[in-house]
């Protein structure tokens, strides 16, 4: 296994596959890196440098009590860039994965940076405030943790559902699938994972996405029943400069998974891209 050591202590898991020019991706909640193993497969058989670790608290990294906020989740991933002295990167971060692709960037700017991808982001801000009227009602994310609580097997397993878009008519999600997401979601420490729910839905990163000074991919489906892309993409698209939106008519939260082959290719055409092209609607 590939561990590096963080400044407090903590011990993140990562994976490096492939060699050429570097590839790093941040994964959701509640998973870990093998979330985006198809991606990784496909981007190194093309001739890039894959590279994915499981966030603190997450799959097979330390579970520390401490150190649970975008911030820490965006240092850890500049100290993972910097262990491994990447350069002329493109981070690709999902759902709370993009938060800390943003926060990394707002942070430690992109002299390691040369692209930036968001699928199914989180960003700017999930919870509903008096500043985002439009928002997930506080309850939703209330309900995410009395679930996690009470029955954290069963609330995964049931989560599957909503997140691949299982309950929509003519789409079919394998039960390998779903076991495969309760799998890593169990992984993770019950407190990590707790602690999370705060930071993916009531983080604003409104500011981060203005700091935004590279070429930007924004990738959503219409039909994300976890992260609305109204109030999440939408918006951000409008806030990251020169940023392409490219929309996955009736696509779930889980892209990576049930849009495989279409987020591969757009993954692979906007790496080799010199620049964004255009905003698809």
């Amino acid at each position: 296994m590939s561990i590096f050591t963080t400044k407090d202590k903590t011990k993140i898991y990562y994976k490096d596959w492939g060699s050429g020019r570097p590839v790093v991706f941040s994964h959701g909640w509640p998973l870990n890196a093998d979330a985006w193993e198809s991606q990784m497969v496909f981007l190194a058989q093309h001739g890039y440098r894959c590279i994915a670790h499981d966030r603190r608290g997450h799959g097979r990294s330390a579970q520390p009590w401490e150190g649970n906020d975008m911030d820490t989740y965006a240092d850890d991933l500049a100290q993972l860039m910097d262990a491994l002295d990447l350069n002329d990167a493109i981070l690709v971060g999902h759902s709370t994965g993009g938060g800390e692709v943003a926060r990394y960037i707002a942070r430690h700017g992109t002299s390691r940076v040369a692209k930036a991808v968001l699928v199914g982001s989180v960003t700017p801000l999930m919870v509903k405030s008096k500043n985002n009227p439009n928002g997930v009602p506080p309850e939703t994310f209330d309900e995410l943790r009395a679930g996690v609580t009470a029955d954290r097997s069963q609330f995964f397993k049931d989560f599957t559902i909503p997140f691949y878009g299982a309950n929509r008519k003519d789409h079919h999600v394998s039960q390998g699938v779903r076991d495969t997401f309760w799998m890593q979601a169990m992984e993770g420490g019950l407190w990590n994972e707790l602690a999370c729910i705060k930071v993916f839905s009531e983080t604003d990163q409104t500011e981060d996405l203005k700091k935004f000074d590279v070429p930007t991919l924004i990738i959503h489906g219409d039909d994300d029943q976890i992260v609305p892309i109204a109030t999440t993409s939408m918006i951000a698209a409008k806030l990251i400069k020169n940023a392409t939106l490219k929309v996955y008519p009736g696509g779930p939260h889980g892209l990576a998974v049930t849009h495989s082959d279409q987020l591969n290719a757009d993954l692979l055409s906007f790496i080799k891209a010199n620049h964004p092209i255009s905003v698809e609607l």
